[in-house]
């Protein structure tokens, strides 16, 4: 009987399946490799995941949750609608800049062949942000702090798309240079983070406005 794998080996076994993934895309990387660089046979990797896009999901799913936990673990708690945005865009920034791989794994969606895999994947990971984002802006529209001519929902999106972007801007090297061409700024460099922050908030006020961004 093969000797059960501890959490930490586990833990090994995915991150490299990550590493894998987002330097090679899906269709490139190839499951002999994770397997030997994890210190595991190929037949037990696909014992445990099933195949390589079960092993693939699974890889997705501990990217996402990592950034899922990370927003969740913010705190906004009594903030108002401004604070709140500034906050989750904080927390985006620090975590694609320590989590590169993770984001890189984001991309790889995109290129998927399997449309009902892609379809699935999409309902479950932007689910979830859509209605957080959704549920921050309808309250502040009832409380008067955000324009209220632009649907919840339809703003829930755009504030999303601007955060997806901030996410690849630190995350993979044409995102990093394509945030220098447009910022002027070092991607690798805390320093430039308030300044990207301010200016964002100044764009978010002036598309949400009314006076719940400050």
């Amino acid at each position: 009987m093969p000797k059960k794998l501890t959490e930490e080996q586990l833990t090994g076994i995915i991150d490299t399946g990550i590493r894998e993934f987002a330097d090679l895309g899906y269709e490139n990387a190839n499951t002999n490799v994770i397997a030997k660089k994890a210190g595991v046979s190929v037949g037990y990797l696909f014992k445990t995941y099933g195949d390589k896009q079960g092993f693939f999901v699974a890889c997705l799913e501990k990217s996402l949750l990592a950034l899922s936990e990370a927003i969740s673990a913010c705190d906004t708690a009594g903030k108002t609608p401004g604070e709140k945005a500034r906050a989750l865009i904080r927390t985006t920034i620090d975590f694609s800049r320590t989590h590169d791989d993770y984001i890189r794994m984001y991309y790889e969606i995109t290129a998927m062949r399997d449309g009902k895999l892609s379809k699935e994947m999409a309902d479950r990971i932007e689910g979830l942000s859509a209605e957080a984002y959704r549920a921050v802006i309808e309250k502040g529209q009832q409380e008067g702090l955000i324009r209220t001519d632009i649907p919840a929902t339809k703003a829930a999106f755009l504030f999303d798309n601007i955060m997806m972007m901030l996410q690849f801007a630190f995350a993979g090297d044409y995102y990093k240079e394509r945030y220098r061409v447009y910022t002027g700024l070092e991607p690798d460099d805390p320093a430039g983070d308030e300044i990207l922050i301010d200016e964002v908030m100044a764009f978010l006020r002036g598309a949400l406005g009314v006076g719940g961004l400050h």
